[in-house]
């Protein structure tokens, strides 16, 4: 009796060891899939996040026209923000993508 448990034991224990083999094959070619797939999305964004930038860019210096022409002493931080805001997006989207890729 005792040696069936045993038996039984280490063919239990065998099944696991192979089914744990095969497993791996097949999870390095998900994990490769998957970082092609995040890493195709890094240059549309990088793109996008330009393209929002140079929007903000525009946006701001309206803002600070309409400011330096109404005579608002406090056009200088206006513009120093919205220029801030401009170049911390452009290194943000450039960093991101070579930090990444």
């Amino acid at each position: 009796m005792k040696t069936t448990k045993k038996l039984s034991f280490v063919l239990l224990a065998l099944f696991l060891v192979s089914a744990g083999a095969y497993a791996q094959g097949n999870g390095m070619a998900g994990i490769n899939a998957a970082t092609k797939m995040v890493t195709s999305y890094f240059d549309p964004g990088t793109k996008l996040i330009y393209a929002i930038g140079a929007v903000v860019g525009l946006i701001g210096g309206i803002k600070v026209y309409n400011k330096f022409s109404s005579g608002d002493p406090d056009t200088s931080k206006t513009a120093a923000s919205w220029f801030g805001a401009c170049i911390f997006l452009i290194v943000a989207a450039t960093i991101l993508r070579s930090f990444f890729l």
